[in-house]
């Protein structure tokens, strides 16, 4: 590894190093012990939104400190603190002074616990990204430096040194999940997320995840379980109707579900793709009933059903989802044009929990979901 192009500081020997993930801190981290500082890590990003992407990040986190045996350190995820701190600057652009607020904050955060922890020095890893301003996080450091008192921001430029092409190298080694966006459910606003770029983001995610989908799937039929049996009055008073979908390999497997459903005496619809914009739905009973249809995905063959008013529920697949239930498909409209015909329809979008993001973007056709199970 390069290693002249950064210098340490003359009296450094022990770092507070604020950090955003794991893929950022990796290379640093390294580069910090192989050069005779010994870093704490410090994760406080109470930004980060939803919930499920943060508490994946910080695992990720966590669990690279534990594999080198340094100490990490866990601060309180408020969000709503967080967005009071912004509060006024929600439609700001990347790099505007949202940004700079939001590093104030948690840089803030950084000095003071490393008063506390009497460490002299205090760092962070979002000076790796090039996708934020140095010039914004050395003024955020130095004014919390200054506000704080007994304590140094080390202002350094991670981005040197090699350690970029350091950190591509150690997210492959370890299989670091690689967060597609910053994290601040504001970021992205203002037309820079386009539908191609999240469907290609959450195909790099998927990869990222990949030893993890069956255990996630796991956990998301047995969150579906729960609300069918509990948000669903009809479900247990009637012979309910459950319209779902057989999984694609990097979609929730609800095969495990749909079993049960079928257990449990209910009727199962599929979609089958009948033609270029349209699909119809088929009883399900068993697997006997499937065959390969378009896109060599698994369809139903079994008797056609059209009693559409009878279905109590629709799971609908997706690339992604956001809070106001919008979702990305995979670009074909087909679940936009058959939801657009039965609005009526209850609909729960199913994804795993990396695939919530802050915002869809969206077209006026797009329809929404009432609810998400991730």
């Amino acid at each position: 590894m390069k290693k002249a192009a950064i210098i340490v500081p003359e009296g450094i020997d022990e770092v507070l190093l604020h950090a955003c993930c794991a893929p950022c801190s990796s290379a640093i981290v390294e580069w910090l012990i192989a050069n005779g500082v010994r870093p704490t890590i410090y994760y406080y990003n109470p930004n980060i939104w939803p919930r499920e992407e943060y508490e994946i990040r910080k695992e990720e986190s966590k669990r690279h400190a534990a594999s080198l045996g340094i100490e990490w350190i866990d601060d309180d995820y408020n969000h709503e603190v967080w967005k009071q701190g912004v509060c006024g600057l929600e439609n700001e652009p990347e790099r505007g002074r949202r940004c700079e607020q939001c590093f104030t904050l948690r840089l803030m955060a950084t000095a003071r616990k490393a008063r506390e922890l009497g460490i002299k020095y205090f760092a962070t890893t979002l000076a790796s990204s090039r996708w934020k301003s140095l010039e914004q996080i050395e003024r955020a450091g130095l004014a919390a430096e200054q506000a704080v008192g007994d304590v140094t921001f080390w202002a350094q430029n991670w981005r040197k040194g090699g350690l970029q092409e350091r950190r591509n190298q150690l997210l492959k080694e370890y299989g670091f999940y690689n967060q597609q966006y910053c994290g601040c459910e504001f970021s992205a606003r203002n037309g820079a997320l386009t539908k191609p770029l999240l469907r290609q983001q959450m195909r790099e995610a998927k990869k990222q995840h990949q030893e993890k989908l069956a255990q996630m799937s796991e956990e998301v039929v047995e969150k579906l379980q729960q609300i069918l049996t509990s948000h669903l009055s009809s479900f247990t008073t009637h012979h309910a109707t459950i319209m779902a979908y057989w999984p694609l390999p990097d979609e929730v497997d609800i095969r495990p579900l749909i079993h049960w459903l079928v257990g449990q005496g209910k009727t199962v619809v599929l979609p089958k793709v009948t033609g270029d914009e349209t699909m119809e739905l088929r009883r399900y009973s068993s697997q006997e009933d499937l065959a390969e249809g378009a896109f060599h995905i698994m369809e139903p063959v079994g008797d056609a059903f059209t009693d559409y008013d009878d279905i109590d529920v629709v799971l609908v697949p997706g690339m992604a989802f956001d809070a106001a239930g919008h979702r990305l498909g995979r670009g074909k409209g087909y679940y936009d044009r058959f939801l657009a015909a039965h609005p009526h329809l209850y609909k729960i979008g199913i994804c795993f929990p990396f695939q919530r993001v802050a915002e869809v973007p969206t077209e006026e056709h797009d329809m929404c979901v009432d609810e998400v199970c991730s």
